[in-house]
């Protein structure tokens, strides 16, 4: 049986909150995906190929996710 953080790993981003700054809104506005912030970091949740599109678009804006 796989584990389940493989299942995690596709499906959310966790980034501190701070990293959205300026963000958030086109993240909502592109994508299909729930944002949860706790603890100054963001769950950015939703499925593989949003999460797979949310993080190029992240990164193309300069947010490091390693």
């Amino acid at each position: 049986m796989p584990d389940a953080s493989t299942f995690r790993d596709s499906t959310q981003i966790l980034v501190p909150a701070c990293a959205l700054d300026g963000l958030r809104d086109g993240l909502e506005e592109r994508f299909t995906l729930t944002i949860i912030e706790a603890d100054s970091r963001c769950r950015i949740i939703g499925s593989p190929v949003e999460i797979k599109d949310a993080s190029a678009y992240l990164c193309r804006n300069g947010v490091s996710l390693a």
